[in-house]
């Protein structure tokens, strides 16, 4: 079976050999090694300096840890959105008790970073920014290091969702000045879900001295404080921190800079290839992910339309029978659109262990499937 959603992904065989390691004493000196080892490992694919947490956790943990760590109740947030995922960002900082202001792009459209410029500047009190880096419900990615310039340069917090672009699209923590950043095992990182990984910067930190925000098993002083002896404050995922130790050295033996342009090279592959099957790309081209691409189900009018123009007419193809043919005829999977998208969009995960051969099967199934979906 070919797994071409954005997560989970594909894990290489280093990582399946690594999970059948037997267990061992995750108080005690051999899992100690493996977690300093995969931490250091990790700083060097977040580009940071600063501290990096293993957290036993999906990725929507990760995010909110972040925000249980950094803001108190009835602190003011700008939750900046441009899909599903932004969205739950800033769900779950009103979940606990912070006022969030939202700032909602259009769906298939980025973060316009002058647009959170006049929204900070508009109102002094918002203390932290939430954004997604890369946009897996609408194949968009943001310019982190432009919004980081406007949101920095007002001396605000940037807390930054990349659990789906870290590892694949460069994100460098420290010279973009990000604040808290999350990813997730699952994507490009190349092991099973149930891992997420989170920076902190000085300035994160100093927030997090004043955030009183309830916060027992996503303590990060917990978990700084266990780190300096080589532990996790509660029981880790021993077996995914095996894997990921493994698949850490795959990234880091390739290159940043060359897993970095394999995706964009693969990216760009699969765009050229949805567009001469005569399909159309849902998300605005200039920030087109390398990690997912949306694919509209309707022919869109023009570059620039807004959201009902991408669904104008009738639909051309029936997305539920495709994602079944590609399933049943061709061992494919692709993902469906997420909520308002539902029916109108499919999504191809291109991310971690892919390769141009995976791109050119997927093709020749979208071929074959095409004509039995065709409305």
């Amino acid at each position: 079976m070919q797994l071409r959603v954005p997560g989970p992904t594909p894990c290489p065989p280093q990582a399946l050999q690594a999970m059948g390691r037997q267990m061992v004493n995750h108080r005690g000196r051999e899992f100690a090694g493996i977690l300093n080892s995969v931490t250091t490992k990790l700083k060097q694919v977040f580009q940071t300096e600063g501290d990096v947490f293993i957290l036993t956790s999906s990725g929507t943990g990760g995010l909110e840890a972040a925000v249980v760590n950094t803001l108190s109740p009835n602190d003011k947030v700008l939750a900046v959105s441009c899909g599903a995922f932004g969205e739950r960002f800033g769900n779950i900082a009103e979940q606990y008790g912070a006022r969030v202001k939202r700032l909602n792009f259009e769906w298939g459209k980025a973060v316009d970073p002058e647009a959170v410029n006049k929204a900070l500047r508009a109102d002094s009190d918002i203390k932290a920014v939430l954004v997604t880096h890369n946009e897996t419900s609408t194949g968009i990615t943001n310019s982190i290091s432009e919004i980081s310039s406007v949101v920095k340069g007002l001396g605000k917090l940037l807390i930054v969702d990349a659990i789906s672009s870290l590892a694949c699209i460069d994100l460098p923590v420290d010279k973009c000045h990000c604040d808290v950043v999350v990813t997730g095992s699952q994507k490009g990182w190349m092991v099973p879900p149930g891992v997420a990984m989170v920076s902190m910067s000085e300035e994160a930190w100093q927030a997090h001295a004043q955030a009183k925000m309830p916060r027992y098993y996503w303590d990060f002083t917990k978990a700084r404080e266990y780190l300096l002896k080589g532990q996790t404050p509660w029981t880790p995922a021993v077996s995914i921190c095996y894997a990921l130790n493994s698949t850490l050295d795959l990234i880091l033996s390739e290159g940043l800079v060359n897993v970095f342009a394999r995706h964009a090279r693969i990216a760009q592959m699969t765009r050229e290839g949805i567009k001469s099957l005569g399909l159309t790309l849902f998300s605005e081209a200039s920030h087109a992910s390398n990690t997912v691409t949306a694919v509209s189900a309707f022919a869109r009018k023009g570059e620039g339309d807004a959201l009902k123009g991408y669904f104008a007419g009738e639909p051309q193809i029936d997305v539920p029978k495709l994602i079944q043919v590609l399933r049943d005829e061709y061992d494919m999977v692709v993902a469906p659109g997420q909520r308002k998208l539902s029916g109108k969009i499919f999504r191809i995960g291109h991310l971690g262990l892919v390769e141009e051969s995976d791109i050119k099967m997927l093709l020749e199934a979208l071929t074959g499937a095409l004509p039995k979906a065709r409305l």
